[in-house]
């Protein structure tokens, strides 16, 4: 045989064994990371039943304990969460997969909002994986968004137990079906979006608008708007969309003294002591409009327990928060419908109690042209209410 041929086929013969080898090789190694028959390296198993144990046994502690231990950790008892997850798991909005519960789920999400906490940290707390964490945070954050529409509803036109059953209120503001305020959440923009995010804080915030009923529920939420924004623009807003937010006629909210008297919002007078902390036992309403001021004020700080309400129990609204922007405001409704559905299972120690609250005294506001666009017919109602008010005061009712 020719010997340059002898070369040639040995040079091929080594070059099909190499490819058979190295074929030989690859196979054997991804038979050794995928064949469940081929057992793991004992130290990967050994840290694989370790955090299974760790992660039962926060489970276990969260919501298989208290109520009070359930509250520190998912900021809702027991009943709400379950029956959270219950809904969830019956809608298919979360499923179980890939091992992690709906239950763990959901209270990896109510942990993140709950205190704030970055996935890094839910991620050692949990023992899963950051990307485990934000996919399963994501899902979540859409389920309770799915929520909106069954529990956040406009309030009943009917006059409330609360205002039929004090004299204070009744029958001046009979017509009255809650309370609107704004209020600022602490935002994460671009630096040069910043600007336009600060108002009268010193960080960037979004300001949002809430309406709230008198069994304390938000009844329409919008969230979104630069923390720049008058609360009297953002109002504008929400009428104008098509999102359900509406006045029923003849009736009326009760807004502060930043918003217009114009029909369906009734505001305090300008110019006129109007705070819970301005008011005391000897310190009285000495005419009818500080009177009408005092009795308006305490009815309207309901808005005010539950936007303290709703922050205190998710205390990413009020940190700034690691998220986009989009998300941020997500998250505002998220945690609004979250507080309407605990609600559902009666008020616990988050809420704020009525007796001893006074509200928080607000800044000095533009009123932004505000009293150019006053109603003269609600102005004339006003007017009416705080005149047969202050005749039936009595001799020592306040």
């Amino acid at each position: 045989m020719d010997p340059s041929l002898s070369r040639e086929l040995l040079c091929k013969q080594a070059a099909a064994l190499t490819v058979v080898m190295v074929s030989f090789v690859t196979t054997r190694l991804k038979r050794k990371r995928f064949d469940p028959e081929v057992e793991p390296d004992p130290l990967v198993y050994v840290l694989r039943e370790q955090s299974e144990l760790h992660r039962q046994r926060t489970l276990n502690m969260i919501y298989n304990s208290t109520d009070v231990e359930c509250i520190s950790m998912l900021r809702m008892k027991r009943a709400p969460f379950f029956a959270l997850c219950t809904t969830f798991r019956e809608r298919g909005l979360v499923t179980d997969r890939e091992g992690v519960s709906v239950e763990e789920q959901v209270a990896m999400f109510l942990h993140v909002v709950g205190h704030n906490q970055r996935f890094r940290v839910v991620h050692q707390a949990f023992r899963r994986s950051i990307q485990t964490v934000h996919k399963h945070f994501h899902q979540v954050l859409y389920a309770v968004g799915e929520l909106r529409k069954e529990l956040i509803k406009a309030p009943s036109p009917t006059t409330h137990p609360k205002i039929t059953g004090s004299y204070r209120w009744n029958p001046y503001l009979k017509d009255c079906i809650g309370a609107i305020d704004g209020t600022h959440v602490l935002a994460r923009v671009p630096r040069h979006m910043q600007q336009a995010f600060r108002g009268r804080k010193t960080n960037p915030t979004q300001n949002v608008m809430v309406a709230v009923d008198f069994d304390l529920k938000f009844t329409y939420v919008l969230a979104g708007w630069e923390g720049s924004a008058h609360d009297a623009l953002i109002l504008a807003d929400a009428i104008e969309r098509d999102d359900g937010f509406t006045v029923p006629q003849g009736k009326f909210y009760l807004v502060d003294a930043g918003y217009a008297c114009r029909t369906g919002f009734l505001p305090p007078f300008r110019g006129v002591r109007y705070h819970l902390s301005e008011f005391g036992s000897r310190n009285r309403p000495t005419n009818a409009r500080e009177l009408f001021n005092l009795r308006h004020s305490s009815l309207r700080v309901t808005v005010e327990r539950a936007i303290g309400a709703l922050k205190n129990r998710f205390r990413i609204l009020d940190n700034k928060p690691f998220h986009k922007y989009k998300t941020q405001v997500k998250l505002v409704l998220a945690c609004s419908i979250l507080h309407n559905w605990i609600l559902g299972f009666g008020i616990d120690e988050i809420v704020p109690d009525e007796e001893g609250f006074t509200g928080t005294q607000q800044d000095p506001l533009d009123d932004n042209g505000s009293q150019s666009q006053e109603s003269s017919a609600m102005a004339a109602k006003r007017d009416a209410i705080c005149n047969v008010m202050w005749e039936g005061r009595g001799s020592s009712r306040i």
